[in-house]
């Protein structure tokens, strides 16, 4: 059956699988509360919402705690507020919904019963000239964050490769979501520019160099990439090596990469291997018997439901619900103020 996946509830623990190292531990700096207990607080004040999230999260001053200004949220009476927690190159993102009074937060999922319960990521997964192999138009999509110097995500990625269309002739279309871990692994963007110029020249060599890099891991190094690369394609007829050179040093691929790694962040992709079945998140290596399971009962639902995959035809907003809206007039989010020096 499939694992539980438990989310992160602190950016100040340890993020399953691929993430950097950690650093050797330091004092922790408990931040002060934000003001005397009986001053009444607000959580349209960013110094209090930052405070309480702070506590909330176990938080200390390392974290640095950026929250976006208020708008309308999906139910009447209450705003929508996005909170990151960044701690070098982890983030943790979290949804708050606070009270037009800012006496009450919600933290929690919002749903519409009408439409599909991942329609939110599935509008962020922007598949449009990403390398892919499987049915187009297939019932299921499956996006994969992915790092080639990752050891996790080589386990990963044999998996899907090995099993994937054997399992899944023509139900599953599974694309590449290339997401280096930069501060952890020194030739995996150069690695990701390689791999997207030898997709310029062919798509279905693309995937012959998606398996060798993965296999060949051990072997490469920030130093010897570009030869490494540049044997594997004499290997290949369809690839103009002195082409695929060219295009390695003046780096032509590297806003594909850009892209990328932009639609992983917007996603609040925190470790490679990340995937989304239609959608479903799924952190970490999931093993091919979990993996598979899920991709059956989405085959099985979407037979009716018909909101997933690539030809779903679906459009999905923010869903409002219905009746009206507390007496309460909405207040504004105040910015903290500037701390002094």
């Amino acid at each position: 059956m499939v694992k539980k996946l438990i989310p992160i509830l602190s950016l100040a623990g340890v993020l399953a699988a691929q993430t950097p190292a950690p650093k050797p531990a330091a004092p922790v700096k408990v931040p002060a509360p934000a003001g005397p207990a009986s001053a009444k607080k607000s959580a349209l004040s960013k110094a209090d919402l930052e405070a309480y999230v702070r506590h909330l999260f176990v938080w200390p001053e390392g974290i640095t705690v950026d929250i976006k200004d208020q708008k309308p949220g999906p139910m009447p009476g209450y705003y929508e507020v996005s909170v990151r927690g960044i701690s070098g190159a982890q983030m943790q993102d979290e949804k708050f919904y606070i009270s037009y009074d800012g006496q009450r937060i919600i933290r929690g999922l919002v749903y519409d019963i009408a439409a599909n319960p991942f329609k939110p990521e599935l509008d962020k997964i922007k598949t449009e000239g990403q390398p892919a192999f499987g049915t187009p138009g297939a019932p299921v999509v499956i996006a994969e964050f992915s790092d080639y110097e990752c050891p996790y995500c080589r386990e990963q990625s044999k998996s899907l490769r090995d099993n994937l269309l054997k399992a899944f002739p023509t139900e599953v279309r599974l694309y590449y979501f290339d997401y280096p871990l930069e501060q952890i692994h020194p030739w995996a963007r150069p690695a990701a520019r390689a791999g997207r110029c030898v997709f310029k020249q062919s798509a279905s060599t693309y995937w012959d160099f998606h398996d060798w890099i993965f296999d060949k891991q051990a072997d490469i190094n920030a130093d010897n990439l570009t030869a490494k690369v540049l044997e594997f394609a004499k290997t290949k007829s369809d690839l103009d090596a002195a082409q695929l050179n060219s295009c390695i040093e003046s780096k032509d691929t590297e806003k594909e990469v850009d892209r990328s790694q932009l639609i992983g962040q917007s996603l609040s992709v925190n470790q490679t291997p990340t995937i989304f079945v239609n959608g479903r998140r799924l952190g970490g290596v999931s093993s091919w018997p979990d993996l598979k399971y899920v991709i059956d009962f989405e085959i099985g639902y979407q037979k009716t439901a018909k909101n997933a995959g690539e030809d779903c035809g679906c459009d999905v907003r923010l869903p409002t619900f219905g009746g009206a809206a507390p007496d309460a007039k909405p207040g504004s989010l105040q910015s903290a103020p500037a701390k002094k020096k």
